[in-house]
């Protein structure tokens, strides 16, 4: 693999030079005041990334699934119900950790490439008269199909419901790259991970409790001892881990943190939404299609494109892996073999974005598909030459 080529896989995402040097950094100790120098920026930097002015952050040694773990153990009780959609592959493995801990599921199966059926969510919401279910999980961004989901549309069916259970949003691709508004959108737990929207290398879980999470953990029975906020909450209370903190890792956060915030974060939404639409006007030069089925379900992170029917989509990214030294994304679960993925998240720019597609291009045409070598380059060249509304968003 060459690694001066950068990589679209919808993360680990391409880290800038600096974050890398951030990282790498000496041994300190960890139990004395310069961590909390990394540690306070870091947790009130996230806070500020989800929007939100109250929310306690906690961050662990871990990835998101280690984040979704967070989020049940310490907030719920075996036998609780739980509501979830399953339309792609990460809210069916957060479905399956909720079952593997004695959780009742009542899932709504909903067609891979379609968005949270917030409606059906009202419907058995408003049908659980007991307040049997304590929680309704949410993929605002499925990395799976490149869906996005609306979670403003989840909490008004709870609240038309009138149900007390609690709002648990994965955005481990969306957060720190797509508009994300835990306080507007009354979410009690956030989960995101270091690898994607952060630039980092994988090893951080991040997440956020609102008030009512953090009252539930008073009550919750789930065996938690790696992942108990409570633990973690009073190590920070001395500007400290309750074990050994990924400090370099931390750091790195840090200056992410700054960078992100630097930029700001419309700016960098912006950004996103851009390259992504520069994605999307290759994909319809090509004559392909999305997984997700819709434009208001079309992702800013990551587009899931459908190759024609009998044609092994993850060919492509095999060839450009052998022939090209360059990473896209093979399509997962029910999609596996149907649809190839480009990431389009994190430390990334225009250029560096047409050079994806021109791989992409050449594979497909290397394999024989019906595609006109340049036409999605040249056509998400005219979108990101003239700019459209996101570049003037952006400047």
């Amino acid at each position: 693999m060459n690694f001066q080529n950068p990589v679209f896989i919808p993360g680990p995402t391409n880290m800038p030079e600096a974050i890398r040097q951030a990282c790498y950094m000496p041994t300190i100790d960890h139990r004395s005041p310069v961590f909390g120098k990394i540690l306070n920026p870091c947790l009130e930097g996230v806070r500020k990334v989800l929007k939100s002015d109250s929310a306690r952050i906690f961050i662990f040694p871990s990835t998101g699934t280690g984040g979704w773990e967070t989020a049940l153990t310490n907030t719920l009780s075996p036998g609780d119900g739980i509501l979830a959609a399953r339309n792609g592959m990460f809210s069916h493995r957060w479905i399956d950790m909720c079952q593997r801990h004695g959780l009742d599921v009542t899932v709504v199966e909903t067609p891979w490439g379609e968005g949270l059926p917030a409606e059906n969510y009202e419907e058995v919401l408003k049908a659980d008269k007991d307040h049997r279910i304590k929680a309704v999980l949410a993929t605002h961004n499925e990395t799976a199909t490149g869906v996005k989901s609306d979670i403003a549309a989840v909490r008004r069916a709870l609240d038309a419901a009138r149900h007390p259970a609690l709002l648990f949003v994965d955005g481990v691709s969306s957060i720190g790259s797509m508009d994300f508004r835990f306080d507007d959108w009354g979410v009690d737990v956030a989960v995101t991970g270091s690898q994607k929207g952060f630039m980092l290398p994988a090893g951080l879980a991040i997440v956020g409790f609102s008030d009512k999470a953090m009252k539930a953990t008073e009550t919750a029975k789930l065996p938690r001892t790696f992942f108990d906020v409570r633990d973690m909450g009073k190590g920070y209370d001395n500007n400290a881990f309750p074990y050994t903190p990924p400090v370099g890792l931390m750091n790195g956060l840090k200056l992410s943190l700054d960078m992100l915030l630097d930029e700001g974060l419309e700016n960098v939404f912006a950004r996103h939404h851009r390259i992504a639409e520069g994605v999307r006007r290759a994909v319809r030069a090509w004559g392909l299609e999305l997984c997700a089925v819709s434009p208001d379900l079309y992702s800013d992170t990551v587009s899931a494109i459908r190759t024609p029917e009998g044609f092994n989509a993850t060919d492509i990214v095999t060839v450009a892996a052998r022939d090209y030294d360059m990473a896209f994304g093979v399509g997962l679960g029910e999609v596996a073999g149907k649809v190839f993925r480009i990431g389009h998240l994190g430390s990334l720019t225009d250029a560096m974005m047409l050079s994806g597609l021109g791989v992409a291009e050449m594979v497909m045409v290397d394999l024989g598909l019906d595609v006109k070598l340049g036409s999605g380059v040249s056509a998400a060249q005219e979108f990101y030459r003239h700019g459209g509304t996101a570049r003037k968003a952006a400047a």
